[in-house]
């Protein structure tokens, strides 16, 4: 595990869009790995205040009620995600933005967060780890009020890539029988367009079909961190949480999906019962 050596204090959000441009200009010129060199540099944002009509529109295309004094236990990762681009898109990251994939989440919120608060945002890479299809990256994202931690998540992202050892056997899938059916969602085309303009992530994999065929997908796929919230909207979340959530299979737009949910646990599930996501949420 990494111990970030210092902090980068920035005055404001860095703009996405010239962070992916540079991300994919260099993709080509990563040499990913478990043993390379990362930044181990710690960004910090404070004095952070929420755009409410960004907000707004994020709640509507995710489904959370719209005009309440609180942040939807997953809009931090997007406060959070254009530092995470900074750090992940420079020379000194090791993986491919190009190709990156979003794997898991864990998220704990500890206490409910005023929409009309001011907040401290900090993200760092905490490490590199071997997976048997190529290289993990952790990264770190905590948000604090009134200089207490109120929220924080690690994610992982994965870079596909050929290893030197051979790869070890995915394990065993866990035997559980199916959640039982809470809803079935019939999703648009545009939905990564929206979704994309609410949080600022437009990776062209999520805005059009013609661009996501350039990557390899026959439609545009919705973000993975839309199907989370999307979950937890449906579900409903207590103030106090921890939340996990992973990543299985990609969700092509428009379609249809199966939200189903039981004691904590939820999932996403498209035809034939192929699992998008999977999670679970409790008290803290």
């Amino acid at each position: 595990m990494a111990d970030p050596a210092a902090a980068l204090v920035l005055t404001e959000p860095p703009s996405l869009a010239p962070l992916l441009a540079r991300g994919a200009l260099l993709s080509p010129f990563k040499r990913p790995g478990s043993d390379a060199e990362f930044p181990r540099t710690r960004l910090v944002l404070p004095g952070l205040r929420v755009d409410l009509a960004r907000l707004a529109a994020y709640e509507r295309v995710c489904g959370f009620p719209t005009g309440e004094d609180a942040l939807p236990v997953t809009y931090p990762h997007v406060l959070g995600f254009p530092l995470a681009m900074r750090l992940m898109s420079g020379r000194g990251f090791p993986l491919p933005l190009l190709g990156l994939v979003h794997t898991s989440i864990t998220v704990t919120r500890h206490a409910r967060m005023p929409a009309s608060g001011t907040y401290e945002l900090s993200v760092h890479v905490e490490g590199l780890a071997p997976h048997r299809r190529g290289t993990k990256a952790t990264v770190v994202t905590e948000v604090r009020g009134g200089g207490d931690v109120v929220w924080e998540s690690r994610s992982t992202y994965l870079a596909r890539h050929r290893t030197r050892e051979p790869a070890a056997a995915p394990r065993e899938a866990e035997a559980r029988k199916p959640l039982p059916e809470a809803a079935r969602w019939r999703l648009a085309g545009d939905v990564g367009r929206r979704y994309g303009a609410a949080s600022g992530d437009r990776n062209p994999i999520h805005l059009h079909p013609l661009t996501a065929r350039l990557f390899g997908f026959p439609r545009a796929i919705a973000h993975g961190m839309w199907t989370v919230a999307r979950c937890l909207a449906a579900h409903g979340v207590p103030d106090s949480c921890h939340l996990r959530a992973e990543f299985r299979a990609p969700v092509l737009l428009p379609g249809t999906v199966t939200y189903a949910e039981r004691d904590g646990r939820f999932e996403l599930r498209g035809g034939e019962d192929r699992i998008h996501v999977t999670g679970d949420i409790h008290p803290v």
